[in-house]
């Protein structure tokens, strides 16, 4: 089924989740989370459950091909951002017709742990970490409980809707207990986790038709259900592919991040005021972006644009930078280049680095338009580029200068108001003065 990285998905790329899951698995577990009390009330149900009466005997080599066949399974991974999608369903839902249903919670858990052996072997993870192997099989105590209704007939495809439901049970199970562990860590609403989990339950719907139609020669002889193995292998090739393509793709966004942060170093280096000055824009920025709702990536440009906003500055000779009065016009003409400038620095790099060169040039753009270099006005601004102008501007007034001292927070937030729908953009001013509760 799945595996939930317990972070904020709203807040981050999906570079950054899958950085952040592979990281998770060597930490223990979050004081907040109910990871414990889920595996502790699913070690009780499932042994409850045992009790259950059956029409199906238990046969071992059912029960020994289920675990080793559900295991190799479950050491196949997909990685979607803060989750992983396993290829289980096919070997589980055969197994609702080899078990007795009243077997299957402990069936699975045991097939979990038997995954998850060379790990524990090899890495020796935080002892706490264990619990997330029952608390993940809750979603098989669904499924047990539709089939145990069934009086554990033989499959027939008469009972079609019956299975439906069974899956659907499985879904539900799995998410509410996902939900319930992680809700207070995660501290996202419901539907935004069960979006970010929609791959996951993709995966498990469509192989439960593989699972079935293994299952009907599984019934007769449990050898049969080595069939999947194949498929299985299959599956395994494509996660390793899938990796080495998140570990390229981790790699390249550790680079831009870097790059990022030393073209940052390089302009606080140039000019002491600017570079403290695009530090302090970023985290408006980025609160700003988080009020606006934007996705991860649109949020990772906008940041990156105020980090190197005035990375231009950097070809702009300092006895203009740091002239202590007002600039002439010539002077003025050749400050405002330093937009174009930073694009083109920035192009050169190219990738992420290079898109964000595009929001750099247009930061000092008017929402009027009388802004430069381009005199965009409105929506033909870049949204990101628009967040800048306004955190930027709020920087600027309320820091010391050498020509002025800093206006206070008050004055600062009643020339923002002013200036909205002329010089910025109104819904990122009402964004910035929520965000700064001013």
């Amino acid at each position: 089924m799945s595996a939930v990285t317990p972070a904020p998905a709203s807040a981050l790329d999906d570079d950054s989740l899958v950085e952040l899951g592979r990281s998770s698995a060597s930490q223990h577990l979050a004081r907040r989370d109910a990871t414990g009390l889920a595996a502790a009330l699913f070690a009780v149900t499932a042994f409850a459950m045992l009790a259950l009466p059956s029409h199906r005997s238990l046969s071992l080599t059912a029960l020994v091909v289920s675990v080793l066949c559900y295991a190799l399974a479950a050491r196949v991974q997909f990685e979607f951002g803060g989750v992983f999608a396993v290829p289980t369903e096919a070997v589980f839902v055969a197994m609702w017709f080899l078990l007795p249903a009243r077997m299957l919670p402990v069936a699975v858990c045991c097939a979990m742990l038997l995954a998850q052996v060379p790990e524990l072997v090899r890495d020796r993870p935080p002892i706490d970490r264990l619990a997330l192997l029952p608390a993940s099989s809750w979603f098989s105590v669904g499924p047990a409980l539709v089939i145990a209704l069934a009086a554990d007939e033989a499959p027939h495809w008469h009972l079609l809707p019956f299975y439906a439901l069974a899956l659907a049970a499985q879904v539900a199970f799995d998410f509410v207990s996902v939900y319930l562990c992680y809700r207070t860590v995660l501290g996202i609403p419901a539907l935004t986790q069960l979006r970010s989990m929609l791959p996951v339950y993709a995966v498990d719907v469509l192989l439960a038709p593989l699972g079935l139609l293994v299952a009907f020669p599984t019934v007769r002889n449990p050898l049969s259900l080595a069939l999947v193995l194949p498929v299985l292998l299959l599956f395994a090739t494509f996660a390793k592919e899938r990796q080495r393509r998140l570990d390229n793709a981790l790699e390249l966004s550790t680079a831009y991040r870097g790059t990022a942060m030393l073209l940052g170093d390089v302009i606080e280096a140039d000019d002491e005021y600017t570079g403290s000055h695009s530090r302090d824009v970023v985290d408006l920025v980025v609160a700003v972006a988080d009020e606006l709702g934007l996705d991860a990536r649109d949020r990772t440009r906008a940041e990156f644009a105020a980090l190197l906003h005035d990375v231009g500055k950097v070809k702009i000779p300092p006895e203009i930078i740091n002239k202590p009065g007002a600039l002439d016009d010539a002077e003025w003409e050749l400050m405002k280049t330093h937009t174009v400038l930073g694009e083109q620095m920035l192009e050169r790099i190219g990738g992420l680095l290079g898109e964000v060169g595009t929001i750099v040039r247009s930061c000092h753009e008017r929402w009027d338009g009388k802004g430069y270099p381009d005199g965009l006005a409105g929506d033909a601004t870049p949204l990101a580029a628009r967040i800048v102008c306004a955190c930027d501007a709020w920087s600027a007034m309320t820091t010391d200068r050498p020509y002025r001292k800093a206006r206070s927070a008050a004055d600062a937030a009643t020339e923002l108001r002013a200036s909205s729908g002329s010089h910025f953009d109104p819904r990122v001013v009402d964004a910035l003065v929520t965000v700064l509760g001013v």
